[in-house]
């Protein structure tokens, strides 16, 4: 008989199965790590904006030195509505910091500033805010025709406030827009929410309630 000879082969070890568990839960743990990381930039750098508010001309609803919340992603997928609050910086003007102003007029529309009456295609708005009354008109005083990509805005301290009256700084093109105003971080309150005449309303009825019962 034909005699084979049996090699023994040394058998490969296999990795314990509590050692692939463990080696799987340290990739999770790094993936979420580098996940959480991702999301923190994307959030912080692409769609929220931290801005100091560095002038009057948006008082009493921002005041200077307050920190304003910017949502930057906004208006990706839609226009800005009239009354919302927007940050932008115009293309050419040579200071670094953001404005911030209220949008009056929509493209396409005709704004038109008289005896401190707004009117939007020649029918007066009623304002939602406490502003003070318009003395100076500017290039609003016969009229301003906005062109599809143009908004015109105004800031709430209508008397103190370098706006879309003024030559120097006009309409505001759409690419000019950095996002919207949504909060104040300190104390956090909603920019919408601000400075609103039902508000004032309110607290007058308060003022009264407390007056009669003394």
């Amino acid at each position: 008989m034909r005699r084979y000879k049996h090699f023994h082969r040394k058998e490969k070890r296999q990795p314990s199965s509590r050692a692939i568990f463990i080696v799987k839960e340290i990739l999770i743990t790094w993936a979420e790590i580098v996940l959480v990381i991702f999301l923190a930039y994307f959030i912080t750098d692409k769609t929220l904006l931290k801005s100091p508010v560095s002038s009057e001309s948006m008082s009493p609803t921002l005041k200077l030195g307050d920190v304003i919340i910017v949502n930057k992603l906004a208006y990706e997928f839609s226009l800005p509505a009239r009354n919302d609050v927007i940050v932008y910086k115009q293309a050419g003007r040579e200071h670094s910091y953001y404005e911030i102003s209220r949008v009056i007029g929509l493209p396409g529309e005709k704004v038109r500033i008289t005896n401190g009456t707004i009117y939007i295609n020649d029918n007066p708005i009623e304002e939602k805010i406490n502003v003070p009354a318009i003395k100076n008109s500017g290039l609003a005083e016969d009229g301003v025709v906005l062109d599809n990509n143009e908004f015109f805005v105004l800031g709430d301290n209508r008397n103190k406030s370098e706006d879309s009256r003024f030559a120097n700084v006009g309409n505001i093109i759409k690419s000019d827009i950095i996002g919207k105003a949504v909060a104040t971080e300190k104390p956090f309150s909603f920019v919408s929410k601000l400075n609103l005449k039902e508000n004032a309303v309110i607290e007058d009825d308060k003022t009264s309630s407390s007056i009669a019962k003394e």
